[in-house]
């Protein structure tokens, strides 16, 4: 829901009943991945989509009924046959979709879900959406990593879903979990989705120039809450990085040591150091390549790459610490602008997230999309 949630609260302050239909399941090249959802309102709007076009129509009349009748449905949808009117994946794919009602009724405590998504507390909403008795239908739960709202039916079915909701939000993971009717470890008839809402991934641009002004405007587009670090108060000004959520006057290698203490910084962490200035980012990589993050990435000509190596050599890096260094970063796209540059870097942190190899797609055979990321 995370696509739909400000425009569900909107909707329920002012006291509609909505219809949603959410992913809860894929199998094999499904267009959307689990989380993703469409919004049905009162007014025959639609927002947001769960299969880029695929099935929208059918869940948007489902989502109609769900509301008329107020009972959810866990509805499947494979590859459409050769009746080009058929409801299906052009793709290949299948995906369950869960459509529910929400309104004030149902979901009483959708802003304590919406407060913690906008302070950046990490939590998941949890759904029963297979059940033998109906009425256990829909039964949603909050979980936190310190707390939990509401219940699913029975105080086992809660305790055995508990510890599995936080160890799937510790790990940012949505997804569905099968259990026996009342919770049992062992059994089949019950699953519950579990849809974690965490803070958007950081990416970090250090050096105030314009491939960085670029770097910021793709990072935000890609959903990353973005920083932009320099040590020279000139350069770095919220005028120049009007997309960053955060422009920092400080040294590069003091700002990310700070973020880590603080513990500000993951395993989804982007950092792209773009100064191509060895007293700038020798020291900063010397500190990335030692967090456990997502992407260390550095520009420079290769020349610059190998004095750059030679010097983190000398700082005491190992070969295994170097070699997660993306540089010269990026894809090679031909890029020569900034904006193209920026794209080539995207490119990159995009196919080493979900293992792609950067080549042409008519070029490879076999399945577009992949269901994991590493």
């Amino acid at each position: 829901m995370h696509d739909v949630l400000d425009e569900v609260y909107r909707r329920w302050q002012a006291g509609e009943t909505v219809g949603v239909g959410t992913v809860v399941a894929t199998f094999s090249s499904a267009p959307r991945a689990p989380g993703a959802a469409m919004l049905v309102g009162a007014d025959g709007e639609a927002v947001g989509s769960v299969s880029g076009g695929c099935v929208e129509g059918a869940v948007y009349e489902l989502a109609q009924q769900v509301v008329a009748d107020g009972a959810p449905v866990l509805q499947r949808y494979g590859v459409s046959d050769d009746d080009a009117f058929a409801v299906g994946l052009t793709c290949g794919g299948i995906i369950d979709i869960f459509v529910e009602h929400i309104d004030r009724e149902s979901m009483p405590d959708l802003p304590e879900l919406v407060a913690s998504v906008r302070e950046g507390t990490p939590v998941a909403l949890v759904t029963t959406i297979e059940h033998p008795e109906a009425e256990l239908r829909g039964r949603r739960m909050l979980v936190w990593p310190e707390d939990a709202r509401g219940g699913l039916g029975s105080e086992r079915i809660d305790d055995a879903v508990l510890d599995d909701a936080r160890g799937m939000l510790a790990g940012g993971r949505s997804g569905t979990l099968h259990y026996g009717p009342d919770g049992q470890r062992r059994g089949e008839g019950m699953s519950v989705f579990v849809n974690t809402f965490e803070p958007p991934p950081r990416m970090l641009v250090f050096g105030a120039i314009d491939f960085a002004a670029a770097m910021a405007r793709m990072g935000a587009y890609l959903g990353y809450e973005v920083a932009v670090c320099d040590a020279r108060p000139v350069f770095a000004t919220t005028t120049r990085f009007p997309e960053a959520d955060e422009v920092v006057v400080d040294w590069p290698h003091r700002y990310l040591r700070a973020e880590a203490d603080a513990g500000r910084i993951d395993r989804r962490t982007v950092v792209a150091v773009l100064t191509h200035d060895p007293k700038f980012d020798v020291p900063v990589l010397e500190v990335a390549l030692r967090l456990d993050v997502g992407y260390v990435g550095a520009m420079g000509s290769r020349r610059t790459h190998d004095d750059r190596l030679a010097r983190l050599r000398e700082a005491g890096l190992t070969d295994a610490e170097l070699k997660r260094l993306a540089s010269p970063i990026g894809l090679d796209l031909g890029a020569r602008t900034p904006e193209e540059t920026a794209v080539s870097i995207a490119a990159e942190i995009i196919a080493l997230k979900w293992g792609g190899g950067g080549r042409r797609l008519a070029d490879v055979d076999g399945r577009i999309h992949t269901d994991q990321q590493r």
